[in-house]
């Protein structure tokens, strides 16, 4: 019995002093990528966030033909401080990490910030954390759990696996070259999961979903490929209706974006499992959206 004392407190012991030398290290970083980002420093950006991270952010600002890095720096809201929040866990599983924070998160948009969840997630990559991305969690739907955390109790991050690190680091996508033409893909899929890619570059996931993505790399002069797959999710019925779209869009002002791309399936009618389609941009769709046609 006392054997079995001795290794439980050795364990709580290295628990413990695990836990002490993980919390300053991801503080570090994210306090260091939250200066880059309010100082508007690229070169700092580059050094403290993730290798993957940095390519995906790069992608999705050459897709909407915005200037890399300025646009980077055009925040709706700025990365919340951590000073005012109540730390609960850091939690380390291989090259991978999170730090939980519950608290009146505030990210300088105005109005009186409430009681949330904040979850930041980080990678190693030669020795060091580097920033991934923060997951903002909503509690209002969530009144037990707001209560649950304020006491101290962590078992919605602990049954939350988003909330976790998962252990593994995200492949880095392909570079994408800049957008020719600005594209989004949107899906209208309740009760079904769908997977989309257009082109080589861009990939997209929608679960239960109404919501339409930047379609990484843009449209392309001549044909575009669209991959699809489409799935049940559990409670669904296989029965709904479910949409999906490519939309072009314009950077000229008044010119409404252009449908190219539709796949329709009427309530009650079953789904491709698996297609793969196409849209073909000619000269005539590329002066729509230059403004340039009747």
């Amino acid at each position: 019995m006392k054997l079995h004392i001795l290794v439980l407190s050795t364990l709580l012991t290295a628990f413990a002093a695990g836990q002490t030398a993980l919390r300053p290290a991801l503080e570090q970083t994210y306090h260091a990528w939250r200066e880059a980002i309010v100082q508007k420093d690229a070169a700092s950006w580059q050094r403290v966030t993730a290798s993957h991270r940095r390519i995906e952010v790069q992608n999705l600002i050459s897709a909407q033909k915005l200037p890399f890095p300025e646009a980077l720096f055009k925040l709706p809201a700025l990365p919340p401080a951590l000073k005012s929040l109540t730390f609960l866990e850091a939690t380390e599983k291989g090259p991978t990490a999170t730090a939980a924070y519950f608290g009146k998160i505030d990210f300088g948009v105005g109005g009186t910030p409430t009681q949330n969840l904040l979850v930041l997630a980080f990678v190693s990559e030669n020795g060091k954390w580097l920033y991934d991305r923060a997951d903002f969690v909503n509690l209002q739907a969530l009144p037990e759990v707001r209560r649950e955390l304020a006491a101290g109790n962590l078992k919605y991050l602990k049954e939350t696996p988003e909330a976790q690190p998962s252990g593994k680091i995200p492949l880095p996508p392909l570079e994408a070259p800049p957008a020719k033409y600005i594209a989004k893909v949107y899906v209208f899929s309740p009760g079904r999961e769908v997977k989309v890619q257009v082109n080589q570059f861009s990939h997209h996931r929608f679960a239960n979903a109404k919501e339409a993505e930047i379609v990484i790399g843009g449209a392309l002069d001549g044909r575009n490929e669209v991959q699809y797959a489409i799935s049940k999710l559990p409670g669904g019925n296989n029965s709904e209706a479910l949409t999906i779209r490519v939309y072009l869009l314009s950077q000229v002002k008044g010119v409404k974006p252009l449908k190219a791309f539709e796949y329709q399936v009427l309530e009650n009618q079953p789904p491709r499992a698996f297609a793969t389609g196409s849209f073909y941009l000619d000269a005539a769709m590329a002066a729509k959206l230059m403004g340039q046609a009747p």
